[in-house]
């Protein structure tokens, strides 16, 4: 694999028939909820699960996304799923890339991004990273 980055947090997925659209390759919905399942996976490998958020009152949600559909793949293909946190400025904001590669040839089919900001559960309003989410998100060996 020709990695965008060193050291990325891996989930691996197989194509379903449910992720098929009408035109007979993958739906690009499920490029981003694979993206977003590696993204929460990677944050409860660092220590911080959904119920964690709702105990502090604040969470990451997501801002912006920007997806590249690359090469389609098609039911029964073995996809990697890489992410990274690429950024962190200590106060409100993260980015964190993702890179999806067909396992049986190793080809990048696609590439994302994920802006995140923290935000205050009870108003949705921007609110400074407590330290756990600054020190948990801290930016992958890039």
């Amino acid at each position: 694999m020709n990695l965008d980055y060193p050291n990325p947090f891996i989930i691996k997925i197989e194509v379903k028939e449910t992720d098929i659209d009408e035109l007979g390759h993958t739906n690009n919905k499920a490029y981003l909820e694979w993206s977003m399942e590696a993204a929460w996976r990677h944050s409860e490998a660092l220590g911080l699960k959904p119920e964690d958020y709702i105990s502090m009152g604040c969470a990451m949600v997501a801002r912006r996304h920007e997806l590249n559909y690359l090469v389609p793949t098609f039911e029964a293909d073995k996809l990697i799923v890489c992410t990274w946190i690429v950024n962190n400025d200590g106060k409100y904001r993260s980015r964190r890339e993702y890179q999806i590669f067909r396992e049986k040839d190793n080809k990048t089919v696609f590439r994302a991004a994920t802006d995140w900001v923290c935000i205050r559960l009870k108003d949705g309003k921007l609110y400074p990273m407590p330290n756990e989410f600054i020190e948990a998100y801290q930016p992958t060996n890039v």
